[in-house]
């Protein structure tokens, strides 16, 4: 029987797989990672080329990409970016919640109108033929998830959208349709029965009006964390991919994936705005533990759709549009290159991590108003938030794009702190000396010699907390990776993520690999270390990918 425990008896099995030496009470100076070096068992499928996407409001959609008179070289270059690192391009989701206020006009000449009242609420959102050549501004092969409106239970007005957007962008774009954003939020105070009784039909009718004959739909969209203990009526009861597919979404076999939404923290309510803090947000025990209420749903998914069906379609750090020196510092860098790889580490196929902006309408008591969000990877445009610019958070999705590479046969295992042979993580309570400062993946690829003895790719992260405000040394860790080199003498090489400190919030910075990305495009020299001892020392608030 599968099972997710919160019960982490693992002690033992950590202490024997690392040895870990205190420098103090919280702070290790050193980590043996002690083997075995083989193929773990819970190692990933190999890695989705695209596993680290985005979701786009809606209705912020052209001030990303401009449009095709004024194209947004800055939006362009930092998508191209990712593009070349993997050779395919990360995929776009358009939604969020104004998609559930969003028309098609076929006669309107703008690309995209917003009409904001008296108060400045966005109120709604419509899209004119034009709009699909901004999507179009994207790299070349990028692939679309359109989000249709369901909570206007307006059922013509869904498929006028579908068919424009079919029409405009064609069926080798669109990657799948979504029919509805965090309908588990909604007014009507959907369950998954009612939602399915409108939405499975929904998307029988839609196929056939587009003649197609093939799963194009991702079911969910929802946006309440599980409940745990998972397996408990009340937990059972909760509106999400599991109970919409038990409730028969699938019946017209038209599901191809499953999404969820994550928000670790929130400033949408004063209740929860205080623990939304940086030192809470960077830590890999908080994150893992987040993460794992999704096991069990990702498990049952994957066993009816397949084991690509489970996504994240929309996630950051902070709902309601994050929190000023949290979501945009160095610290969120760490943080998304962490979730994404954990998240990747559970079997989810894809991540999108959003881009938006406060939206009046969202919550009357949230923090944020106007402008655009502070956990965007950038601003496109100049705003009450700030200028034009890119924040240190984008160099977390270059590290991911370059450790997968253009190999498609990539796989994926947290390797410290792990995991129990149950599933669940491995927390401090239960032999993670680091107390979730520390985290190591192991890349293992098929298609290389003896790729089921050792890795290719290690990526190692130093999540405690530096401030370039603090008046101490920095401090490190030295990791020694001996055990999964396939050579005693084995030289590697070095890549790493780094700024000044967690708190920082320029992007000219933060470097990888030596090189800033500020303007778009990659500036400065790249910087490659060798190390030929097997001890790779990474300092508190940085990353480094170790290859061979």
């Amino acid at each position: 029987m599968w099972f997710l425990s919160t019960v982490l008896p693992c002690v033992a099995l950590a202490s024997a797989r690392h040895a870990l030496m205190p420098r103090d009470g919280t702070t290790l100076s050193k980590l043996v990672l002690s083997g075995p070096a083989s193929l773990p068992m819970d190692a990933t499928p190999p890695l989705n080329p695209a596993l680290a996407s985005f979701s786009i409001e809606t209705a912020f959609f052209e001030e990303y990409m401009g449009n095709q008179s004024y194209p947004n070289t800055l939006s362009q270059n930092l998508f191209e970016n990712l593009k070349e690192r993997t050779g395919v391009p990360a995929e776009v989701r358009i939604g969020g919640i104004t998609a559930d206020s969003t028309f098609w006009d076929p006669n309107q000449e703008a690309a995209l109108y917003n009409f904001i009242d008296g108060t400045g609420a966005l109120r709604n959102t419509t899209l004119g033929p034009q709009f699909w050549n901004s999507v179009k501004l994207l790299p070349e092969g990028t692939k679309i998830v359109m989000t249709l409106d369901l909570e206007s239970l307006n059922y013509t007005g869904a498929l006028d959208m579908a068919e424009a957007a079919w029409k405009g962008l064609g069926s080798r774009q669109i990657s799948r349709f979504e029919i509805g954003n965090e309908p588990d939020q909604y007014y009507l105070n959907l369950d998954a029965q009612n939602y399915t009784a409108t939405w499975e039909p929904w998307t029988v009718n839609i196929s056939k009006a587009l003649g197609i004959n093939y799963p194009e739909f991702q079911v969910g969209a929802t946006a309440i964390d599980p409940l745990w203990p998972y397996n408990t009526p009340q937990a059972d009861a909760q509106f999400d991919c599991v109970s919409a597919l038990a409730a028969g979404a699938n019946d017209g076999h038209t599901v191809t994936t499953c999404s969820e939404h994550t928000y670790q923290y929130s400033v949408c309510d004063p209740i929860r705005a205080p623990v939304a803090t940086l030192t809470n947000l960077v830590n890999h025990t908080r994150l893992a533990e987040y993460l794992d209420l999704w096991q069990p749903r990702i498990h049952s998914v994957r066993t009816q759709l397949g084991p690509d069906a489970f996504v994240i379609g929309e996630f950051n750090s902070v709902s309601c549009s994050g929190r000023a020196n949290v979501s945009n510092t160095f610290g969120q860098a760490m943080w998304l290159l962490d979730t994404t790889l954990y998240a990747a580490s559970i079997n989810v196929s894809c991540v999108y991590v959003h881009q938006g902006g406060p939206l009046a309408l969202q919550s009357s008591t949230q923090l944020n108003h106007g402008g655009l969000s502070l956990y965007n990877l950038w601003y496109p445009v100049d705003n009450q938030n700030g200028p034009i610019q890119v924040f240190p958070s984008y160099s977390a999705y270059l590290f991911v794009t370059e450790a997968i590479g253009h190999s498609r046969s990539l796989r994926l295992s947290n390797i410290f702190p792990g995991r129990q042979a149950n599933g669940s993580s491995i927390t401090t309570a239960a032999g993670d000396p680091s107390a979730g400062q520390i985290s190591v993946y192991g890349f293992w690829d098929e298609i290389s010699a003896n790729s089921h003895d050792y890795p290719t790719k290690l990526a190692l992260l130093n999540l405690e907390i530096y401030n370039q405000t603090d008046s101490y040394p920095r401090p490190n860790i030295t990791i020694d990776i001996s055990a999964y080199l396939p050579k005693k003498t084995q030289e590697v090489m070095v890549k790493r993520l780094t700024a000044p400190g967690a708190d920082v919030i320029l992007a000219n910075a933060t470097t990888w690999s030596g090189q800033t990305f500020a303007s778009g495009v990659a500036e400065g020299n790249i910087v490659e270390e060798k190390v030929s001892n097997g001890q790779v020392v990474i300092e508190a608030s940085s990353a480094a990918l170790v290859y061979w």
